[in-house]
């Protein structure tokens, strides 16, 4: 079951990356034609995906790798790494955007030629990207990957900015259809910036997660889950000295339980591996650890 689903997260990858190739491309041939700053902007929002969608590919199949002698907790984090990466991309891309979108605005002196191209693309993109991200936050949630939903949320994030360019190419035709609303064929420059700000919205959102995972900043209800899955197995006095710890989609548990420290050794350890498997049950796919530590009349008592 765990190879079916490793090989099910490689393909959604393999698959979203293809897709970011074919839609990229389209984009730029599109964007160049036409003249859009608004396309173009998508079209670098794009080339960003591809970029990432490259990453979180490699990233994956990485990940996959069982522990070895030099990688104890196996090669998880990458994927938290991997989403690093997309996170400064997308940064370094919304700073070109909005300094791409201001100098026309102020300078001026391209003409975009509104096409049915110019809206085939972006309808094209929003269906595109709506397909892969729907089946790119299926597969995460049902891996618990974070470089798969990662490279969801960006595709989810390029739907909605889109959209928006959609509305900026309909504000150009309608400078050019209605006198006096010269003003509207700044709409593809505006539309650019909201590009951005949706982008680093989604740039601040992603580089907290991503900094917090590195950093094995702890889930607050967890610790919670933990305890209340150990403390339903008979035999169990009390659950403490909690350490848990994500590695990519793995979630690596370290717990003490107290037991009656009269029980002979071959029942506290078959107690032991009864909390193990609350805790997995609790928190599937864990990689859990208990220690069984004795206790007196005392701390049955609570005394």
């Amino acid at each position: 079951m765990h190879k079916t689903v490793e090989q099910r997260k490689q393909a959604v990858a393999l698959t979203s990356l293809a897709a970011a190739v074919a839609l990229t491309g389209f984009k730029v041939v599109v964007g160049l034609f036409t003249g859009s700053l608004g396309i173009l902007a998508e079209a670098a929002h794009s080339s960003l995906d591809l970029v990432a969608a490259a990453a979180t590919y490699f990233a994956v199949r990485t990940s996959s790798r069982p522990a070895d002698v030099n990688h104890r907790y196996g090669h998880g984090k990458i994927e938290n790494l991997s989403a690093l990466f997309e996170t400064v991309l997308l940064l370094v891309t919304c700073v070109w955007i909005v300094y791409a979108a201001i100098h026309r605005m102020v300078k001026g002196g391209v003409e975009v030629e509104v096409t049915v191209w110019s809206f085939a693309v972006m309808v094209t993109s929003i269906v595109i990207d709506w397909s892969r991200s729907s089946v790119l936050y299926r597969t995460a949630k049902e891996s618990n990957s974070q470089a798969l939903e990662a490279d969801a949320l960006h595709f989810r994030t390029d739907i909605w900015s889109s959209s928006v360019v959609i509305i900026g190419l309909i504000c150009l035709k309608m400078a050019e259809w209605i006198p006096g609303v010269e003003w509207l064929r700044h709409a593809d420059a505006l539309a650019a910036l909201a590009v951005a700000v949706i982008a680093t919205v989604v740039t601040v959102r992603l580089g907290g997660r991503t900094v917090g995972a590195l950093m094995d900043a702890a889930p607050t209800t967890v610790e919670s889950r933990i305890v209340h899955a150990a403390s339903s197995v008979e035999g169990v006095i009390d659950c403490h000295s909690i350490r848990f710890r994500y590695s990519g989609p793995t979630l690596f548990v370290d717990a003490h339980v107290l037991m009656d420290g009269r029980l002979p050794l071959a029942k506290a350890h078959e107690i032991a591996n009864q909390v193990e498997q609350a805790i997995q049950t609790e928190l599937p796919g864990a990689d859990v650890t208990v220690h069984p530590e004795p206790a007196g009349d005392a701390a049955k008592t609570g005394n």
